[in-house]
């Protein structure tokens, strides 16, 4: 390879595969990013939504793409759980990580006129009638699936969970009255927190969240719980070191953008860069955690 072909890349738009649909806290923070980055690249990143398949359609497009950079993932722990699920046949091995760029831990929301003001009220009414609170969900054995069937577990009671193509028509079905909450992060309820329309009870983090300082851990409401997903960019496996180099350069300038902060600060993202190397350690702890809890609580598709 000639001393220039490092240079050369990108010599044309990157395209950045999002395996949700738009509207949802991945697709609004790969946007994000994508105009973050146009001060470090040389092209343009355009996004691309493919969902379905709880993230598999995506994600294996990208697996299956031609490993030279110009073709790319934004990833979320459902890299992880669709393949224990059995949704897609992928594995996270098949992609290369480039950086991670945010977590958000579950929370429970509901209407702001529901009855229920804490975690400890909810769990209460799943208790009076097994199978009758509805939650909403971005999909089985997705992220927020699992973060809802985890406080199942740790509280013995049983949710009448609602699978939706993304966290996005989940909250609107919320909002709707056609089910009673949603398990997904305080970015994607957000919007409708500020306008009054619905009420987070908890966070299962390790501690309260930036902005929903006033909302307590299911921890502080009794249940020791903390579960949440990751955003992350990853290219395919065989993608040249010498590419792969540039691309993590090009995510930690960007990620480093005071517009991007800011963009995530704005859109209730909870910030979070990692390289890739402390990224890839992660991916392989969360990979036997999701493990271990899906086997235990026998979750399929």
């Amino acid at each position: 390879m000639h001393a220039g072909a490092q240079g050369t890349f990108p010599a044309k738009p990157v395209e950045l595969v999002v395996p949700y649909a738009a509207g949802g806290g991945t697709d609004a923070l790969a946007r994000s990013f994508a105009d973050a980055s146009r001060k470090h690249m040389d092209q343009p990143m355009i996004i691309v939504n493919k969902p379905g398949a709880s993230g598999g359609i995506g994600m294996n497009d990208v697996i299956n793409a031609k490993p030279d950079g110009y073709r790319l993932a934004i990833i979320a722990t459902d890299v992880l759980t669709v393949p224990l699920l059995g949704i897609a046949k992928l594995s996270y091995r098949d992609l290369q990580p480039i950086a991670q760029l945010n977590y958000d831990p579950a929370a429970i929301t509901v209407r702001a006129d529901s009855p229920l003001n804490s975690l400890q009220d909810f769990v209460k009414a799943a208790k009076a009638s097994p199978g009758s609170v509805q939650v909403g969900n971005s999909g089985t054995g997705a992220i927020w699936h699992l973060a809802a069937a985890a406080l199942e577990d740790k509280t013995a009671v049983k949710f009448n969970h609602v699978p939706f193509q993304g966290a996005s028509p989940a909250v609107l079905a919320l909002l709707g009255g056609h089910i009673d909450a949603v398990a997904v992060s305080p970015a994607e309820v957000a919007p409708h927190v500020r306008a009054g329309k619905v009420k987070i009870l908890a966070v299962m983090a390790d501690q309260r969240v930036k902005g929903y300082e006033q909302v307590p851990t299911a921890k502080e409401s009794g249940v020791d719980l903390s579960i949440g997903t990751w955003r992350a960019l990853a290219a395919p496996k065989n993608t040249p070191p010498e590419v792969m180099t540039k691309l993590r350069a090009i995510a930690q300038q960007t990620a480093a953008e005071a517009s991007f902060k800011e963009a995530t600060a704005k859109l209730d993202l909870g910030y979070a860069y990692l390289d890739a190397e402390a990224f890839s350690a992660n991916l392989s702890s969360d990979n036997a955690k999701f493990k271990q809890l899906i086997e235990k609580l026998q979750i399929k598709p």
